[in-house]
């Protein structure tokens, strides 16, 4: 039986960076040489970037994604890899003509992966399941493979697939049986959200049974804008045994031995008649693909006694699992978009302290400035608060009191009640983004979920800025975060900041109670409506008082206009907003009842 040294390479890529992405391929490729490795597996996209969005409608960076493949497979052969086998995500097209003037925008567009080998591009595949569906919008960028490639490697029988073909049954793993491979290479750029490392391993078990071959999955790590790739590679075998697992949020090289049944040996499944069913666990669709075959003239493995494996990672808590997102999430919005640092407003309260806190986790303290901002509603504790975050962290902590400035607007403008709220909020906005301005810093903005679905925030005030860590935290979570952060070290956060009742403190003893129901209540029927899509109906049927069911949809439907205009932020959950949940900001559908206007 052959034996593979498989490296999986869950690195992190930047879009567009294809000279870039090229020179981390070969760093790795390197490595992954130097360990022994045969072949070397990279994540979907990882040439180009993932997702690229309408970047695919340009026609000169179809021609450039191309001509980087190229350019990669030679670098890599005068590196002295040629006799690496290196499996690469990247964007096809069909042809000159699918990226000459004439072709209709997007026609012939592929997600691709390609095997380099002795300095050619020797093996290509074409991703067959285009998903269009949460934050994908494959069916508008690409046209789906219709066949599959096997390519004989060393003595083994390797099918090529990408991302989506493993979550859909039938297709490209069904294709694998049929075609007796030993081995599905899959590569991905699987978003994370909270707890998908629970439902990979059973779905990867799932493919390896329907193709009656070891699954090989490598997931790419790292952030684009909103969404944060979470690594959590593995290798299964087609009897459902875990070989192998990567870490979270990591990037790392997974080498492991792989014994696979020679490609001779391996049973045709083609002779299978009905009378036989395939012994998997659901049902599928055979989309009778067509199966390209390509041989590449590498040797099997020399026989010796330093079998590598390359272990399973312990997985993290689920608190755990959404820090490092944020965190890994503001990190790369901040370096891949070349901001030297990041301010933020520090008003005591937990959103503000966890935000710093995940700031200095992402970036260290030097580069993070936080800005004490007090009115003459400001209490003593807040600012005690904010001071004290920044002792605990070592950020760069000043102090800007504005109420000078909002007695000057007042001096000149006749203001009252909720006006003059907004205008503490929009003064401090006004603050942030002069420093932005002057200094060269991203603002942050520090509201969570719960408030960004019900509009509890002031546009061009609170809600300034360009990235917000919080922006798919529900307020229920951002408490267990900070209690979850202050046990690993140091703790950052002040537990004032944590025990205190929130509040915005714009007006005399004002608390978000008075203004909005309590968060425990708030954020089930948020999760419900947002998240689930439930109905008024839905909602009141699990236990939720109706009345506060109509108050609150009715604050998250007329909150719409403000959420099109928030910074984006890491997704974490199902459904997040922006990317995810896309809603007409007119609309006069209302759960429950008739429109009646504001």
């Amino acid at each position: 039986m052959p034996t593979l040294r498989i490296a999986l390479a869950q690195v992190n890529s930047t879009v567009g960076d294809i000279a870039g992405n090229a020179a981390a391929i070969r760093r790795w490729s390197r490595a992954a040489a130097d360990a022994g490795a045969q072949l070397i597996a990279f994540p979907e996209m990882m040439l180009t970037g993932y997702p690229i969005e309408d970047l695919v409608f340009r026609n000169s960076f179809i021609e450039a994604s191309r001509a980087g493949l190229a350019t990669l497979a030679r670098d890599l052969r005068a590196d002295g890899l040629g006799d690496l086998a290196v499996v690469v995500g990247y964007v096809d097209a069909d042809g000159p003509a699918a990226t000459s003037a004439e072709a209709a925008p997007g026609r012939g567009r592929r997600d691709s992966s390609a095997l380099l080998f002795g300095g050619e591009v020797v093996a290509r595949y074409d991703k067959h399941h285009l998903p269009n569906y949460g934050v994908f919008d494959e069916d508008r960028y690409f046209e789906p493979g219709t066949s599959l490639t096997v390519v004989r490697f060393a003595g083994v029988d390797i099918a090529l697939t990408v991302c989506e073909d493993i979550w859909q049954a039938g297709g490209p793993f069904t294709a694998a049986r049929r075609a007796g491979a030993s081995m599905v290479l899959n590569i991905n750029a699987s978003p994370y959200e909270l707890n998908k490392d629970d439902v990979r391993l059973p779905l990867v078990k799932r493919r390896a049974a329907e193709a009656g071959a070891t699954v090989v999955y490598v997931n790419a790590v790292g952030a684009q804008d909103e969404l944060v790739f979470d690594g959590d590679s593995m290798i299964v075998t087609a009897g459902g045994e875990l070989l192998s697992r990567a870490g979270q949020f990591t990037e790392e090289l997974l080498i492991h031995d792989l014994s696979l049944p020679a490609a001779d040996a391996v049973p045709n499944q083609a002779a299978k008649t009905d009378a036989e069913p395939l012994p998997i666990v659901e049902q599928f669709i055979d989309d009778e693909m067509e199966i390209v075959r390509v041989e590449v003239p590498a040797e099997p493995r020399p026989a010796h006694g330093d079998k590598h494996d390359g272990g399973v990672a312990e997985r993290v808590a689920d608190a755990a699992e959404v820090w490092s997102a944020l965190v890994l999430g503001l990190r790369d919005y901040v370096n891949k978009n070349g901001f030297r640092s990041v301010v933020l407003g520090l008003s005591g309260g937990i959103d503000s302290a966890v935000v710093a806190a995940i700031a200095v986790d992402a970036l260290g303290p030097e580069r993070v400035v936080g800005v004490s901002m007090p009115s003459g509603y400001s209490s003593g504790h807040s600012r005690d608060d904010a001071a004290d975050l920044a002792k605990r962290t070592g950020l760069d902590y000043r102090v800007e009191p504005i109420q000078p400035m909002v007695d000057s607007f007042l001096a000149n403008m006749s203001l009252s009640g909720l006006a003059v709220e907004n205008l503490q909020a929009r003064v401090r906005g006004v603050i942030l983004m002069a420093l932005s301005n002057q200094e060269g810093h991203l603002v942050l903005t520090t509201g969570n979920k719960s408030e960004l679905a019900v509009g509890y925030s002031t546009l061009y005030g609170d809600s300034v800025g360009g990235f917000n860590p919080l922006k798919d935290v529900p307020k229920t979570m951002v408490w267990q975060l900070a209690r979850w952060r202050n046990t690993q070290g140091e703790p950052p956060i002040p537990d004032n900041s944590i025990s205190k009742p929130p509040s915005a403190e714009l007006r005399p003893s004002q608390l978000d109670s008075d203004s909005l129901p309590d968060y425990d209540l708030l954020d089930p029927i948020i999760k419900g409506y947002v998240d689930h899509d439930l109905g008024r109906d839905d909602l009141v049927a699990a236990g939720n008082d109706p009345a506060l069911v109509d108050r609150v949809l009715r604050m998250v439907d007329l909150a719409e206009y403000k959420r099109r205009q928030s910074a984006p932020g890491p997704k974490i959950s199902g459904k997040a907003f922006g990317r995810d949940r896309r809603l007409p900001i007119t609309n006069r559908f209302r759960e429950g009842g008739a429109f009646r206007p504001v």
